[in-house]
């Protein structure tokens, strides 16, 4: 019966896929009979084999064997071997497989924190990446253009890093990595990195030309921070008032001229900043001596100022009253018609004086304003009547009061009119 089995196959094939298998990928190997196992009338086992040695503990009854992730060291030579219970029956012709690596490529390096500018002190990431490439990979690290190397680490993986716990000034400089994976370095661009050093805290020096600074002396300001990489911005105060600033562009410190005054005196400090924080000075304070006739100036001086500061806006009320004052009589001369005066005094030459005497008489002036016409009427309060007996015939004291004058006058712009033209 195994005889006759034995003379049924013919021939044991191994077949490998995919073909060829790629690195990092599954290879499966098949062991295939002729002819298949199905019209056998028996079950039969298998085993698969690299470069002599088992591929697995034990037989199976299934007819594959896989690996998961193909290596490129899994090449070699393959083979498998199929039995009927406990006796052999045929070994397939060995086959040569060569595991496909896929090179690297596209490799680019990274820092973190990104954009290459970093405080002393700070850690900085170098990153590493690679866009394809298999098996493992030996990742390298260089700094500078003559590629001072400073790391290498073999990974299985697309991506490592490079650090750098406390960055020093010394640090700035270019950096680059490369990847290769058997078949050549492949290299990135080049990346910048520029470390800054904080500035500390500003000192304050006061340059004067004497001992005892007076009115008129000019004192020199020098502000100058000891570390602090450039550009380095200077400020001056005076009582927490900027007096101004400058711009230190290859370090060192800075100095501002002032020219004194009696109002000069009090606390004086700077500020020095690139970036980062900025670092204050100590106060120093600046005591000036004002002269006699320099406090006589400034109290002159301060006393002009209160008196323009009151009697300028004083000035300009008392003109603003007056204009409108102005206009507004104006106006009211447009609407309202003004009164004849009184007129001089004259001789009494009434029939019944016995002798001339002078009177003194008052007089009224009513105006009424009708349409176009202006009715004037004229009283005069005290007048000496003459007798009954010589009125004219016909005429008498009753039928009008002689005291009474009527007019009337065309209206005009009484704006524009004179008393004397009215009489």
């Amino acid at each position: 019966m195994l005889l006759r089995l034995l003379l049924l196959i013919c021939e044991l094939l191994l077949i490998v896929s995919p073909s060829p298998p790629i690195e990092g990928k599954t290879m499966t190997l098949t062991c295939k009979t002729q002819p298949p196992p199905q019209k056998l009338d028996a079950k039969l086992q298998f085993r698969f084999y690299r470069d002599g040695r088992s591929l697995g503990l034990n037989w199976n009854s299934l007819p594959e064997f896989r690996i998961p992730a193909v290596r490129k060291a899994d090449s070699g030579s393959y083979w498998c071997e199929a039995k009927i219970t406990s006796i052999k029956v045929k070994l397939s012709r060995r086959v040569q497989i060569a595991v496909h690596r896929v090179p690297v490529g596209n490799v680019s390096l990274e820092i973190q924190p990104p954009g290459g500018h970093l405080m002393e002190g700070e850690k900085l990431v170098l990153v590493c990446l690679v866009t394809g490439g298999t098996g493992d990979i030996i990742f390298y690290w260089f700094r500078g253009a003559r590629g001072l190397s400073l790391k290498t680490k073999t990974q299985r993986s697309l991506i490592a890093t490079c650090e750098i716990p406390a960055v020093r000034e010394s640090d700035s400089d270019q950096y680059y990595c490369a990847a290769d994976n058997g078949y050549g370095p492949s290299l990135s661009e080049l990346v910048s990195i520029t470390v800054r050093i904080p500035v500390s805290r500003p000192v304050l020096t006061l340059r004067a030309p004497g001992a005892q600074l007076v009115v008129g002396h000019m004192v020199e300001l020098h502000c100058e921070a000891q570390r602090g990489s450039p550009p380095i911005l200077y400020q001056f105060y005076h009582e927490n008032v900027t007096l101004g600033n400058s711009s230190a562009s290859f370090g060192g410190g800075v100095s501002f001229n002032l020219s004194l005054t009696a109002e000069d005196s009090g606390n004086y400090y700077c500020e020095a900043n690139n970036g980062q924080v900025a670092q204050r000075s100590e106060v120093v304070p600046l005591n000036i001596k004002v002269h006699m006739e320099d406090r006589n100036e400034v109290l002159t001086s301060g006393i002009i100022e209160l008196l323009l500061g009151i009697l300028a806006p004083t000035t300009l009320a008392i003109l603003f009253c007056c204009w409108l004052k102005r206009k507004i009589g104006r106006c009211t001369a447009k609407d309202a018609v003004r009164s004849i005066p009184n007129p001089v005094p004259q001789e009494s030459n009434y029939l019944n004086s016995q002798a001339p005497e002078q009177l003194h008489p008052d007089y009224e002036n009513v105006n009424i304003v009708s349409g176009d016409e202006v009715y004037s009427l004229v009283y005069c309060v005290q007048q000496e009547q003459p007798s009954a007996a010589e009125s004219p015939p016909g005429i008498h004291p009753g039928d009008k009061d002689p005291s009474a004058i009527y007019s009337r006058l065309k209206k005009a712009d009484l704006t524009d009119m004179d008393y004397d033209d009215v009489m």
